[in-house]
Parts: C-alpha cells; structure tokens; sequence
C-alpha cells in the first residue's frame, strides 16, 4: 500500500509542475499568485521581515553545503553524507536547467532582498524539499528512537514550509514558483530515495 502511495503522490506532483510549466510557458497570470502575496503582505513588518531574512537563509547554498560537510565529517554513515552531497549536486544543476527553459521573471512590485536570476521554479524551495526532505528520510530509516525521529522530522518539515514562504514573503518569487519549487522537489525525491534505499545500509 504504502509502495503505491509513494507513486501516487509523484504522479500528482509531476502532473501539478507540469500544469504550472504549460502555464508559466505561455506567460499566463495566476489569480493564485496575487491572492497569496496579498494575505502574506498584511503580516510585513519591519522586526518580522528582520527574522524571516536570515529564516530564508536555510534553504541557500551556503547552509545546505554546511550542513553536508557537517554530516560528511561527523556522521558515522559515511553514505549519508556521500548521498547528501550527490543530492546537492543534482538539484543544484536540475534548477539551474530549470530556471533557464522557463525564464521567469522574478516579482518586481515590492522586494525585500536583492535577488538575480529567474524565478520558476524557486531555487530555494527546490532545494529545501530535495535537501531537507532526504535528510528527513535519512533520520525515518536510521536507528534513532521514535520520539527523536518525530521531533527531528516535524522541525524538518516546518522548516521546508518556512523556507517557501519566506520567498513569497520577501516579494522574491510568486506562489506558484514556491508551489512548483515543492512539487519538482517532491517527485525527485522519491526518485531519489528509492534509487538510494538498498545501498544506504
């Protein structure tokens, strides 16, 4: 059951990036996007804006390639790290590919932060969900107790959650680049994780 789960929830996924791609291809406006920046705008203040700017950190490349030399150096597993690094690399050039055939441009009504690049899909909720989302699965499959799985995975998951909004938040990317950030994220990753299960004991 949980196998056919897996598959429908990459099928969904993939379908959901497929839709915003068309979309977004064919310089489509989404209602989706301007209802979302307007409720997350009415929350801008200046002391919240201060944390979510280092909040938004988590998902750059500069805590993602710390947190990989972390569990390469300290961890007894080396394949953890050793995945985790071949992770990094992967989505790091799957969204670089990405961001170039969609050639989005980014928000450019109110930005918080200074960004460059494009904006389909976010980069740095592609990369939060690949990342992240495989050290959560790393910490469900190793043998720690129940209890810290849990605390560990629910920290993981609100931080993925966090990391995208943090986006929206900061007038760097729409909705939908976040929405199809997480969703690209989610179907590589079962790709991902099954391709690694049998070699990670």
């Amino acid at each position: 059951m949980k196998k056919y789960f897996k598959w429908f929830v990459f099928s969904i996924c993939l379908i959901i990036f497929l839709i915003l791609s068309i979309l977004v291809l064919n310089r489509r406006d989404f209602y989706l996007d301007n209802f979302v920046y307007s409720f997350i705008s009415k929350f801008i203040t200046n002391n919240l804006t201060n944390i979510i700017k280092y909040m938004t950190y988590i998902g750059s490349a500069i805590a993602v390639i710390s947190i990989t030399l972390i569990v390469l150096i300290f961890f007894k597993n080396k394949k953890y790290g050793i995945y985790l690094t071949i992770d990094l690399i992967i989505i790091t050039i799957i969204q670089l590919v990405l961001k170039s055939i969609f050639s989005r441009s980014r928000p450019v009504e109110i930005n918080l932060i200074e960004e460059t690049g494009y904006s389909f899909p976010s980069g740095h909720s592609l990369t939060s969900m690949a990342f992240y989302g495989l050290l959560i699965y790393l910490i469900y499959v190793s043998s720690l107790s129940k209890s810290s799985k849990t605390i560990f995975i629910t920290l993981l998951v609100l931080l993925i959650m966090v990391t995208g909004i943090s986006r929206i938040y900061l007038g760097v990317h729409y909705a939908t680049d976040v929405i199809g950030g997480f969703t690209f994220g989610i179907s590589y990753l079962i790709i991902y994780t099954n391709l690694i299960k049998k070699r990670l004991i």
